[in-house]
């Protein structure tokens, strides 16, 4: 039992994506289940879709992936005209169907709908103090905190009553909200998580966690949800409010190292290009030598090839990704990511074999993974093993949007570059500097993005969690 009956430690892990569709003239159940299948590499623990045709409101979710949960048929109801949807990696909740999104609710003015990307890292005090004063939740999961207060809310609108809790809420969030006749969508005020709108050539409006979840049904990106902006879609077209548009804006790094589909654009800067760059710094930092660059596909492909074209060291396939395993970094548990990486990689041995090799990833975050895949390149006859990381040393937990909160399972945390070269096996090791990494991304504001989790200027103390140390940590990701 916890002391006031409830968890001061939650778990603190979280990428998810949201989609949105308004149209009176479009099929917005198939065209979420198509954006959702786009943003599918966001999230592989649940998916859900909520649908609307004005007046009467329902949801479908599941555990699995979208073709799993959707294995029969797209939800489907009678003149359609809003849905929103999410696939989910947990955040402060188990992983149990119970927490998965969207949220349903009623509520005094009607019904809404809520797909959440984030963490809200005063999420258990407002959950206690609500359930202080009679609030009942039926999930887990920090989202619901903000339905809650949405319901409790004694403001007019819609509109008013959503600004008045995202006021209240500390953390980072993009939300795609669905009422009975408006398509809604927020972004925190530092813009920690990507949010874009589109439109197709017949009038529907998209929300999109990624632009990747525009191009698949056909529309044209129109601009990124601004931090601190929400934006209101109804039969009058777009309507956009600023609610907190003056703090400091740190948009989350790993978006482009990682967890974004390279043909996203974020914020004007294409990944692709972001990770392409990061190769050739890369190159230009490590000096590293070799026969032949290659990757840890696929996240690592694109700085490789960036790393091949600055060096002029050829880029081969030299592992091969069994394409039917997930991502093992957002596995839930440690002995699935384990199992994940025997069956996700093969070395090529007539690649590797007797070739001095330059290896290049996204991250290191506990190496568990990248000992493992040295292994196997040398049990497949390669000379030498020079790793390259396209992001500096993950040091420091991040409580908005990274499965690393407890710091002892970083191993930047706790080891030297030295260290890790030799607890990871490798020849050589070489991580991308922050300055490097910060000019990798010339279209977008290098020092409007948050790198707290690589820098020590911007400590997160040993021991703290968002729950119990929310104002420290929150102060923490502002001054970043």
């Amino acid at each position: 039992m916890y002391e006031n009956g409830y968890n001061p430690e939650p778990k603190w892990k979280e990428e998810c994506g949201v989609y949105g569709v308004y149209s009176h003239t479009e099929d917005v159940s198939e065209m979420t289940y198509l954006g959702l299948y786009a943003l599918q590499h966001r999230g592989q623990e649940s998916a859900g879709i909520a649908l609307t045709d004005g007046a009467w409101m329902d949801v479908t979710r599941g555990m699995g992936l979208v073709n799993e949960v959707f294995r029969h048929q797209v939800p489907r109801m009678e003149h359609q005209c809003i849905a929103v949807g999410h696939v989910r990696y947990s955040t402060t909740g188990s992983s149990l169907l119970a927490n998965t999104q969207p949220l349903l609710v009623n509520y005094s003015g009607g019904k809404i709908a809520l797909a959440h990307n984030g963490n809200l890292t005063n999420a258990a005090e407002i959950r206690h103090d609500l359930e202080q004063n009679g609030t009942i939740f039926q999930t887990s999961i920090d989202s619901e905190v903000i339905v809650n207060l949405v319901a409790r809310s004694h403001k007019e609108t819609i509109e008013e009553r959503i600004i008045e809790s995202l006021k209240m809420v500390k953390g980072c969030y993009c939300l795609a909200i669905m009422t009975e006749d408006k398509l809604i969508g927020a972004r925190d005020p530092q813009g920690f998580r990507p949010l874009c709108i589109g439109k197709t050539e017949e009038g529907s409006w998209i929300l999109s966690s990624e632009t990747c979840g525009l191009d698949v049904v056909g529309a044209e990106f129109v601009r990124d949800v601004l931090p601190g902006e929400m934006v209101v879609i109804d039969q009058d077209g777009l309507r956009s409010y600023l609610f907190a548009a003056d703090e400091k804006k740190a948009g989350c790094i790993f978006e482009y190292i990682y967890f974004a589909r390279p043909d996203s654009v974020i914020d004007g800067q294409s990944v692709h290009e972001a990770r392409f760059l990061m190769g050739r710094e890369l190159a230009r930092e490590s000096g590293f030598q070799g026969d032949i660059v290659i990757s840890v596909p696929d996240s690592g492909t694109t700085a490789a090839t960036g790393y091949a074209y600055e060096s002029g060291i050829p880029f081969v396939e030299g592992l091969i990704k069994n394409r039917y395993i997930g991502r093992t970094f957002i596995q839930p548990t440690q002995k699935k990511r384990d199992t994940a990486v025997k069956l996700k990689l093969n070395a090529i041995r007539s690649v590797v074999e007797g070739k001095s090799v330059i290896m290049v990833d996204d991250s290191i975050v506990r190496g568990t993974t990248s000992g493992k895949i040295v292994r196997m390149l040398r049990n497949a006859g390669a000379k030498s093993v020079h790793m390259c990381v396209s992001s500096p040393p993950i040091g420091y937990p991040c409580f908005y949007g990274i499965d690393t909160s407890v710091r002892k399972e970083l191993i930047a945390a706790t080891k030297s570059v030295e260290e890790i070269r030799e607890f990871i096996g490798a020849d050589s090791l070489h991580f991308l500097s922050i300055e490097g990494l910060k000019k990798c991304v010339p279209n977008a504001n290098a020092e409007a993005m948050c790198y707290a989790c690589f820098n020590s200027a911007y400590p997160i103390k040993d021991g703290a969690k968002p729950a119990g140390d929310s104002k420290y940590v929150f102060e923490q990701r502002k001054k970043c």
